[in-house]
């Protein structure tokens, strides 16, 4: 039976299908329980056909690492030109950004920098992890930090308060649902509205 509901992907399109389960699996059930066999019963396929394409878990879990940092780094970069020419206001939205798309696909950091992957030679997803933590720092050296180093703090802090925010939110802590993905976003850019103008005054 497994054999046969493989046969409906091409070649190429399940290992793509395989990344989409991935994503779906992990906003579903978090990092810990994400395994190369839940993934394949999520995509409808045997069990044997994730190896097709990714020889482990680490593997697998390195293709989705380098989409999250590619996809997460496009809505940063989305919500800063959203928020509008003001580097303070760009930065801040940083928050709301990381809070909407760990939301949707339970990929934020954690599975971004996973430690377990450090170990996989994978040059794609360095190269997107990378570009993705340039970006984050980009933002906040438009707001005339004085050092890198409180650069990189503040970056820190404002994916705290996006992390944060999601937490709390996945967990139910607004009032089962009182608030909106919206409105949740926005707290979590006030919030770091206010960390930025208490760090540089702006």
């Amino acid at each position: 039976m497994g054999e046969s509901r493989d046969r409906g992907y091409h070649h190429g399109d399940l290992r793509a299908a395989l990344i989409t389960a991935s994503f779906e699996l992990l906003a579903e059930v978090g990092l810990r329980r994400f395994s190369v066999a839940a993934v394949a019963r999520r995509a409808g396929v045997s069990s044997a056909a994730p190896y097709r394409h990714f020889p482990d878990r680490d593997h697998l879990l390195a293709a989705v690492s380098a989409a999250a940092a590619r996809d997460l780094r496009a809505a940063v970069l989305a919500a800063a030109d959203e928020a509008g020419p003001e580097p303070a206001a760009r930065l801040a939205s940083l928050a709301g950004a990381y809070f909407r798309f760990v939301v949707s696909t339970g990929a934020g950091l954690p599975v971004i920098y996973a430690a377990e992957l450090y170990a996989v030679a994978d040059d794609g997803r360095r190269e997107h992890t990378r570009a993705l933590m340039e970006t984050t720092l980009e933002l906040a050296f438009a707001t005339d930090v004085p050092t890198y180093q409180q650069g990189v703090a503040l970056v820190e802090a404002i994916i705290a308060v996006g992390h944060g925010y999601t937490s709390l939110y996945t967990e139910g802590f607004f009032n089962r649902g009182a608030l909106s993905i919206d409105d949740t976003a926005g707290r979590a850019v006030r919030a770091a509205q206010a960390l930025i103008r208490a760090e540089t005054g702006h």
